[in-house]
């Protein structure tokens, strides 16, 4: 089901999804984002056309703590990931937070992240990612989602370099850009 169906229609498959997709409104209101996406066509948005569920997902390694959402398409393959940067609206991120479930903290050393850089090396994934705003635009029929690129303050930044850290991107990260990619 796409996400901007109805909220009737998408909680009556929740018996094969564990969380019915934030509305487009929602995920508006977080402000900036930080959007990991697959660089196929359809965008930084084509992920969550794909998605039918979501789950909350908290990294931990030497820096701190790093806060996400996952979203996942109907083969329970990540198709998507929302990170929390310090520009976003810490308040509609915790109201979003709350009603996805939270799958357990994830201790991050070196040696997975080379092993998940190796691993999606030779699976062939490709992943970019965008800071962006999210928009929900209202249509005849539910609110769709949209997206604008958006410039990171330089705390916004530090976490966009920690993240491409952590999600194993190579070579030079453009900061100036909206987006960066890594394969």
């Amino acid at each position: 089901m796409p996400p901007n169906t109805t909220d009737a229609a998408i909680a009556a498959s929740t018996s094969r999804f564990p969380c019915t997709l934030p509305p487009a409104a929602q995920l508006a209101a977080l402000g900036k984002v930080l959007c990991v996406h697959r660089p196929h066509g359809g965008g930084e948005l084509a992920g969550w056309t794909q998605a039918m569920s979501v789950e909350f997902r908290v990294g931990i390694d030497s820096d701190g703590c790093c806060e996400a959402l996952w979203f996942r398409d109907h083969a329970g393959q990540c198709c998507w990931r929302l990170y929390l940067l310090p520009d976003s609206d810490f308040l509609a991120w915790e109201r979003l937070r709350q009603r996805v479930p939270l799958i357990e903290p994830v201790r991050d050393c070196i040696a997975q992240r080379l092993w998940r850089r190796l691993s999606a090396r030779m699976a062939g994934e490709r992943w970019q990612c965008s800071v962006l705003r999210l928009h929900a635009l209202k249509t005849n029929g539910p609110m769709l989602l949209a997206a604008s690129a958006a410039v990171a303050s330089s705390l916004g930044m530090e976490v966009v370099r920690r993240v491409a850290r952590m999600e194993g991107f190579d070579g030079e990260i453009d900061l100036h850009a909206a987006g960066v990619s890594h394969g």
